[in-house]
C-alpha cells in the first residue's frame, strides 16, 4: 500500500436518504472538504480506529504541531489525551460501524472531522462553522495547511493499516 493515493472528492451529502454519516452534520457550516483514501483493506479497522491511527498514530513532533495549531491558533478546547472518549483531545460525538465523528470548538470556530469507512476506502470529511468573523479569517489562513495535512495523515494511517 506504499503508493496509496488520497484524492479530494465532493463532500458526501449527509442529508440524502440512507446517508451513512450519522452525526456528521454541522448546522451552519461554512466550510466543508472531503478526502478519500482508496484501499481494499478499509474495513480492517473501525472508523474510530482509523481516526485514532490518523491523529494519534502520527509522529510525536507532528502531533505537537497539530495541538499547537488547534489550541493556540484556532483556540479549540480539547479534552484529555489519552482518553477512550476523545481522539487526541477531540470529543467523540458518534462512533458506529460506518463512521466516527470527532468535534472541537472555540470562540472562533466549531469543527467536525468524520471518518467514513466504506468497502473500497476511507473518506475524511471536515466541516467548520465560523462562530465569529475572526474565525472566518483564521480558518481562511489555516485551510491551505489543512488541505496538505489531511491527505498526508490519511495516507500514513493507510500504510499502517492491518492487512485484511
Amino acid at each position: 500500500m506504499g503508493g496509496a493515493r488520497v484524492r479530494r472528492i465532493v463532500v458526501p451529502d449527509v442529508a440524502a436518504p440512507g446517508a451513512e454519516l450519522s452525526g456528521a452534520e454541522l448546522p451552519g457550516a461554512e466550510y466543508a472538504s472531503a478526502f478519500e483514501l482508496g484501499t481494499a483493506t478499509a474495513r480492517a479497522r473501525t472508523p474510530e480506529q482509523w481516526a485514532r491511527a490518523a491523529f494519534e498514530g502520527s509522529p510525536a513532533v507532528f502531533r505537537g504541531l497539530l495541538l499547537i495549531g488547534w489550541t493556540l491558533v484556532l483556540g479549540l478546547r480539547l479534552g484529555p489525551r489519552p482518553s477512550p472518549t476523545h481522539v487526541l483531545g477531540w470529543s467523540i460525538a458518534t462512533s458506529d460501524a460506518d463512521s466516527c465523528t470527532v468535534t472541537a470548538s472555540s470562540r472562533l470556530v466549531t469543527a467536525h472531522n468524520t471518518l467514513l469507512v466504506r468497502d473500497d476506502g476511507v473518506v475524511w470529511i471536515t466541516r467548520v462553522r465560523h462562530e465569529r468573523r475572526l474565525g472566518r479569517v483564521v480558518w481562511g489562513a489555516i485551510a491551505p495547511i489543512h488541505h496538505l495535512t489531511v491527505p498526508w495523515i490519511l495516507r500514513r494511517a493507510g500504510r499502517a493499516a492491518p492487512r485484511g
